[in-house]
């Protein structure tokens, strides 16, 4: 998938999430924990930022047909 392509899924999820605070509040949570990675990931080496990069590849993306079924990806997290 192209970076473009996951713009678009994420902006069409988004416009879903927008109209619930309660998945506003959630979503943005789990952002910060993103940033916060990504902010580490900075203290890696190019070997280990290269792995890291290697394994995520070879996980499966993950989409949702419905607002449930994202909340309750959310909710395991």
């Amino acid at each position: 998938m192209t970076a473009t392509q996951l713009n678009a899924e994420i902006l069409r999820n988004m416009s879903i999430i927008a109209e619930d605070e309660n998945l506003l509040k959630r979503v943005a949570k789990y952002l910060r924990k993103l940033v916060a990675e990504k902010d580490n990931s900075a203290l890696l080496t190019k070997e280990d930022f290269f792995a890291r990069i290697e394994k995520a590849k070879k996980q499966p993306g993950k989409s949702f047909s419905n607002v449930d079924e994202l909340e309750r990806y959310i909710n395991s997290l």
